[in-house]
């Protein structure tokens, strides 16, 4: 496996650690299928589990009971469709640019760290490191490997889905029918300058092999078909 470099900088990250909690209901969202086309029933569990849209972090995303910012591409979302995208974002980060060095989107993107920053429960860290965006993934790991009872299948590091900033470490799950993939990724938000940290459920119709361990290459494609959207 490959080593991140944790003195790199990061502008700023924000996050709210992920739970077992959390990481249960995820898990659960694709078989509601009892919610699947009812769009009352929905807006009632919604506020049952304290869903909501009312000041989340931008357009497209709820944020849930937990306290984290959730988006999906189901058009039942986000109940009850087993083949629906599932995206929980628990951190949030301004990476350091190479292409930017005076800082000309700096003003524009501490705004929007801003709004992350201000979400329920989260907290902020400015200037920070991949150190730290590190050690917010590993607590996150933890919190998904309690819920499932086991460690995860494969751990690579790879800048794969990101569009700027460092290489972090992406950790793989698998259940019968989806995979689990926790790690960085674009927020595909404000042009990508920005960076999840994640944990995204989807189908694992894109491959669901596993390339060894030693292909980090493979491994790194595996990862993007699965939650590049």
């Amino acid at each position: 496996m490959s080593i991140p470099a944790p003195d790199l900088p990061v502008h700023a990250l924000a996050h709210r650690p992920l739970t077992p909690e959390a990481v249960a209901e995820l898990l659960a969202l694709p078989a509601a299928t009892e919610l699947r086309e009812d769009e009352d029933a929905t807006d009632a569990e919604l506020a049952r589990r304290g869903w909501t849209t009312d000041d989340a972090v931008f357009d497209g995303y709820m944020r849930t009971g937990h306290g984290h910012a959730y988006c999906c591409d189901s058009p039942y979302e986000p109940f009850g469709d087993p083949e629906g995208l599932h995206l929980l974002a628990f951190g949030e980060l301004y990476p350091v640019d190479p292409e930017d060095e005076e800082m000309t989107n700096g003003p524009w993107l501490f705004g929007e760290m801003d709004d992350w920053e201000a979400q329920p429960g989260w907290r902020g860290l400015r200037p920070a490191t991949a150190a730290d965006c590190e050690a917010v993934l590993a607590q996150a790991a933890q919190a998904v490997t309690e819920e499932l009872g086991r460690a995860p299948e494969r751990t690579v590091v790879s800048d794969a889905t990101v569009v700027t900033g460092p290489a972090m470490t992406h950790r793989i799950w698998r259940t019968a029918t989806h995979a689990l993939v926790l790690g960085p990724h674009a927020d595909n938000g404000p042009y990508g300058y920005l960076t999840h940290l994640q944990l995204s459920l989807t189908p694992l119709d894109c491959g669901p092999e596993l390339p060894p361990a030693e292909d980090e290459k493979a491994l790194a494609r595996w990862i993007t078909a699965h939650v590049d959207w």
